[in-house]
């Protein structure tokens, strides 16, 4: 029997292409087939029309040796996935009882009446391999085609019942029929744009086909995922991280913050708690974002002290004792007074870190020649202090100057940490 290697994902449900949900289902599925060797091509949804279904079915199926369906298994009349895979393999529809009673028992168990039409969600093409269903009313099931090598599984839409039964039911049937793992890693890089980055290892990714290596961007970060396929989870993680070196050799490693992170603020707290620092904020035009980001971080409290958000130069004065004279000379969108802010943070709150920002986020000015998106991140810890000049572009939102503002302020810290030993 050949093994599996490839798949598309068919999500069915007009609710879908109206936007009425949100299409979880097909990133999850793509995740968890990666990670048993299974290559995904191609994502797909479509509504509940058995025409167009049975035609999205059978493109799926010509270049793909696995498609999973999510949706259309249910009780009503416009519930047709199983009848439309049925009819594209030549199979007719029988009443599984096993199926029928463990769900005349879910509903026992639940206090509610079963209607006639929840019967429907017990017939089965004949030959499926069924998979109990502990989450909800539908059944999964799998069809096979040894001959031509295609299987279709077939879960239900809510994302409560699909992904338990995924990870419980599906994925060990799917592991006994594919012959190697995928591995991925992520590289986190801040500093460096998308472009920057594939000059610098351009040479690397283009002549590598396994393990690949693939770039992301988003705001102010560049992701670059590194996959391997072996017969081996152990020698694919090696590949893995070969690779990983290979990279940050580069001139890119000087901009990498992390490896599978997952975000600044995530390697931030992680970084303070491994060498026993403690952190505060001071906040002008980014409003708290700064401080909302590292207490996203779960345990946060354990190296955070606290912040400060003043966007008046009177309360830069009284609460973080930002000299007036260094208001008047340089204004408050400067780095003598980011430097200011961010040293009697640190001060006030007793840490070993604090890092600031001051700036104008648009859309309009402060009456002086400082353009919009100039913004001064600071840093003060007990070896000094530092500041770094960003020059966004006045074309960019509100939001974005601010959002991308805070990033440096995560990233000012991680690189004040890293050169830091607790006293």
């Amino acid at each position: 029997m050949s093994k599996i290697a490839t798949a598309e994902i068919l999500c069915v449900g007009t609710e879908l292409l109206l936007g009425d949900i949100v299409n979880t289902n097909a990133a999850f599925l793509s995740q968890r087939l990666a990670d048993l060797g299974i290559s995904v091509y191609r994502h797909t949804a479509v509504g509940d029309n058995p025409e167009r279904l049975k035609a999205a079915l059978a493109a799926a199926l010509s270049s793909a040796d696995l498609v999973i369906t999510s949706g259309g298994l249910g009780p009503t009349y416009d519930d047709l996935t199983k009848e439309t895979v049925a009819a594209y393999f030549e199979r007719p529809m029988e009443l599984d009882r096993h199926s029928l009673e463990r769900i005349k028992t879910y509903f026992a168990k639940t206090g509610r009446a079963m209607t006639k039409n929840n019967e429907k969600q017990a017939m089965m093409p004949v030959g499926a391999h069924i998979f109990d269903n502990n989450y909800g009313t539908a059944p999964a099931l799998a069809i096979r085609d040894d001959v031509k090598n295609k299987t279709v599984v077939m879960l239900p839409g809510p994302p409560g019942e699909l992904i338990p039964l995924f990870n419980e039911m599906v994925a060990p049937y799917l592991q006994s029929q594919s012959d190697s793992v995928l591995v991925s890693k992520n590289i986190h890089i801040f500093g460096m744009g998308e472009s920057a980055v594939e000059d610098k290892i351009k040479n690397i990714m283009t002549d590598s086909l396994n393990p690949t290596v693939a770039p992301y961007c988003k705001e102010g970060e560049v992701r670059l995922r590194v996959t391997a396929k072996s017969h081996s989870h152990g020698q694919a993680e090696r590949m893995c991280d070969e690779m990983i070196s290979r990279i940050e050799d580069t001139e890119v490693g000087d901009f990498v913050y992390g490896v599978d992170v997952g975000s600044l603020e995530n390697a931030l707290v992680a970084l303070l708690k491994q060498k026993n620092l403690t952190l505060a904020t001071a906040e002008s035009l980014t409003g708290g974002l700064i401080s909302e980001a590292i207490t996203s971080v779960s345990g946060s409290s354990a190296v955070f002290r606290g912040g400060c958000v003043t966007y008046t130069n009177e309360i830069k004065s009284k609460l973080l004792g930002v000299s007036a004279q260094t208001l008047d000379a340089h204004g408050a969108v400067s780095a003598e007074v980011a430097m200011e802010m961010a040293r009697g943070a640190r001060l006030k709150l007793d840490t070993d870190i604090a890092v600031s920002a001051t700036g104008l986020a648009g859309p309009d000015g402060d009456g002086t020649d400082t353009p919009v998106g100039t913004v001064f991140i600071g840093v003060s810890t007990k070896n000094g202090e530092n500041y770094i000049k960003l020059s966004l572009s006045a074309m960019r939102s509100r939001e974005y100057i601010r959002l991308v503002s805070a990033k440096n302020a995560l990233n000012l810290a991680i690189k004040a940490a890293q050169k830091m030993t607790k006293n």
